[in-house]
């Protein structure tokens, strides 16, 4: 009776071929993550946006305002419709608003120009509501 003994395992080529497969899929996965989160972050600045012309544009019509009247915050926030979650001091631009507390929020503007975020940046912060 001949018994051979084998071990069964995996070598040290198989498991370095598998690791360097893992970074290459990394090194592929990481960058369109954070491309996916700096556009989803891009997406919310600009629906907040759209939300307080929305506000303003209503206070407007409402209010038998023209284009060139300014609203107040205390004007704009019952047309939020989020109660008092609705202030403009809660609304933060999520693309730089790691600190709530440290953002400026956002500009209300005249009723004919569209606000604009106080954290816009050449180059890395595109939100811009046309």
């Amino acid at each position: 009776m001949k018994m051979t003994s084998r071990k069964a395992g995996f070598t040290l080529v198989e498991i370095m071929i598998v690791v360097a497969i893992i970074g290459l899929l990394a090194a592929i996965a990481i960058p369109n993550f954070v491309r996916a989160r700096q556009t989803s972050q891009t997406n919310a600045c600009i629906n907040n946006l759209r939300q307080i012309d929305g506000a303003k544009q209503q206070w407007a019509l409402e209010n038998g305002k023209q284009a060139s009247d300014t609203p107040s915050d205390a004007e704009v926030m019952p047309y939020l419709g989020r109660g008092q979650a609705g202030s403009l001091d809660n609304v933060h631009c999520p693309l730089v608003a790691a600190n709530p507390a440290a953002c400026a929020g956002y500009t209300i503007n005249s009723v004919g120009v569209a606000p604009k975020c106080n954290q816009q940046v050449a180059g890395t912060h595109n939100a811009v509501l046309n």
